[in-house]
């Protein structure tokens, strides 16, 4: 038999071999080639990224002693279930018997480098559209990053470790360019309970190239653009319960001091569940006047045949996608999703909803609280449904926003354009800063589903909540400019997703201003 790193050696070696039509004047790292364009790929860039994800995959394989192929995980899986066993890991089945013992947060750091500034062909993978940062790829380095970080920590015992929660993740300032600096995404353990933990990671730039062994001090906070908070939970493959984990010993003031914040956040959050859930508890005085108040913009929106410039109800809004889960974005276990792949999935469809609604580059703002609810298994089906549930319009104070149509005198002044409530966000004074300019934050819920082929139902497998900022005026020639968007709900079950949005706006609102305080 073949081992495995041998195995996938042979695979770099054919994306190598399909690789060799390109130009010899390319920068990239590739086998010399015929400069006959008519002998040359045109799909240039999906062949270089994939070579690089094959790289990417088997420098992990050969680094890991647990390796193995989806071939050998699957004819185990069958070798098991003939003996009427289900396992949950091909590697991570015989967990060592847990010594408990405290770790410091600098015991857990790890990080990854992503050197655009000394690698434009590497940058080229991470570019969108608009020149700007591809956040897809970023979610789906942090999420693998997070798990790296988690498995150090509970060393040297292997339980299997998932992704429960993505607590948060948050754009501090605007990344114009990616080509001009280096990034760093970095993080630690920074909360521990019995069998959960919850990961802290900061993405920076540096103008410099990054140095070797980078401590957690080495990052300045001025360098940071984006935070995330993963909350890991540690499983016994053998018994599927929980895991106890090493427990986190923070040893300097900053260290306690997110160590507290983790513990309140993670607290504020169970309270809020179970009392301020629009499932179990009826909405305030103040939203349900704002119902009322949409639900007469509604019956105003029937009146005309013709929607206004930027303006839609909520049901034309939605976006749906369908994928079949392949082995390929499997996690270390073999047998189930990698959870930032089902992160990067969510975001693009998010992104393109958000980009069809404004008819612009929209730029990414947060990730709400996320909760996996089921994991999503290889080989079943994944059902994505994407939708506009909540918009707010950016303004000064005294300005009343309309659409081009309204202000030309096609509608009338008692618009359905205003029936929002005072804003949650404010004008920011600081250039980095996305709030800087008018413009509309726009959320999009991503609901998933997965369906395994020898079930009839599907089971929900978690919501994805991502907010979009996008300014009045084009940031691109290329487009024309945008203005303002607004989302209209019809139904009493829309107002109430609407209405979920507006809390959700408030609470990261409130995270902002914490942070920059």
């Amino acid at each position: 038999m073949l081992k495995y790193s041998k195995a996938l050696r042979v695979t770099g070696g054919s994306l190598r071999a399909a690789c060799r039509f390109q130009s010899t004047k390319s920068p990239a790292n590739l086998e010399a080639g015929s400069n006959d364009a008519s002998a040359a790929e045109d799909a240039s860039t999906t062949i270089l990224a994939d070579k690089r994800d094959a790289s990417t995959v088997i420098s992990a394989f050969e680094d890991s002693s647990r390796a193995a192929t989806w071939l050998t995980a699957l004819a185990e899986r069958k070798r098991q279930l003939a003996q009427g066993k289900v396992i949950d890991s091909f590697a991570y089945n015989t967990p060592q018997v847990p010594v408990i013992s405290d770790k410091t947060r600098s015991e857990s750091f790890s990080y990854l480098t992503l050197n655009f500034k000394e690698d434009l062909w590497l940058a080229d993978f991470y570019v969108n559209a608009a020149g700007r940062l591809r956040m897809g790829q970023i979610f789906q380095d942090l999420d693998a990053l997070a798990g790296r970080i988690s498995y150090r920590f509970v060393s040297p015992a292997a339980p299997i470790i998932v992704t429960a929660q993505v607590s948060r993740i948050y754009m501090l300032k605007r990344i114009n360019e990616i080509a001009d600096k280096n990034f760093i995404l970095s993080g630690s353990v920074v909360w521990t309970g019995r069998s959960s933990m919850e990961i802290l990671i900061k993405a920076s730039t540096t103008n410099e190239s990054v140095k070797k062994n980078l401590k957690e001090e080495d990052i300045k906070e001025e360098d940071v653009f984006l935070t995330a908070s993963f909350t890991f939970v540690a499983r016994n493959p053998e018994t599927h319960k929980s895991f106890p984990i090493n427990r986190l010993l923070p040893i300097s003031e900053n260290e306690w001091i997110d160590y507290r914040r983790a513990e309140s956040q993670n607290a504020a959050k169970k309270l809020a569940k179970n009392k301020d859930s629009l499932d179990k508890q009826p909405p305030t005085s103040e939203e349900s006047q704002l119902i009322h108040k949409m639900f007469l913009a509604s019956k105003e929106l029937a009146k005309y045949n013709e929607l206004p410039k930027n303006v839609s109800l909520m049901k034309d809004t939605k976006t749906q996608s369908t994928s079949f889960m392949q082995p390929q974005y499997r996690n270390r276990h073999s047998y189930m999703i990698f959870g930032g792949y089902l992160m990067r999935q969510t975001f693009e469809l998010a992104y393109c909803t958000a980009a069809s609604f404004s008819s612009s580059f929209p730029r990414f703002v947060s990730l709400d609280t996320t909760t996996f609810k089921a994991p999503v298994p290889v080989g079943s089906v994944l059902f994505m449904n994407s939708t506009v549930v909540y918009t707010e319009h950016i303004h000064q104070q005294e300005f009343k926003p309309l659409s081009k149509e309204l202000a030309e005198g096609s509608f009338s002044e008692e618009s359905f354009l205003h029936f929002d409530a005072r804003p949650t966000n404010v004008l920011s004074n600081d250039p980095n800063n996305f709030l800087n300019s008018p413009g509309t934050l726009i959320q999009v819920k991503v609901d998933t589903s997965v369906k395994a082929l020898n079930e009839s139902k599907e089971t929900p497998s978690g919501s994805f909540v991502y907010s979009f900022f996008v300014p009045t005026e084009a940031e691109s020639d290329s487009i024309k400019n945008p203005g303002f968007s607004s989302v209209i709900p019809e139904t009493y079950s829309e107002m109430i997703e609407f209405i979920e949005g507006r809390r959700r706006a408030q609470e990261t609102a409130r995270y902002a201003q914490q942070i920059q305080n």
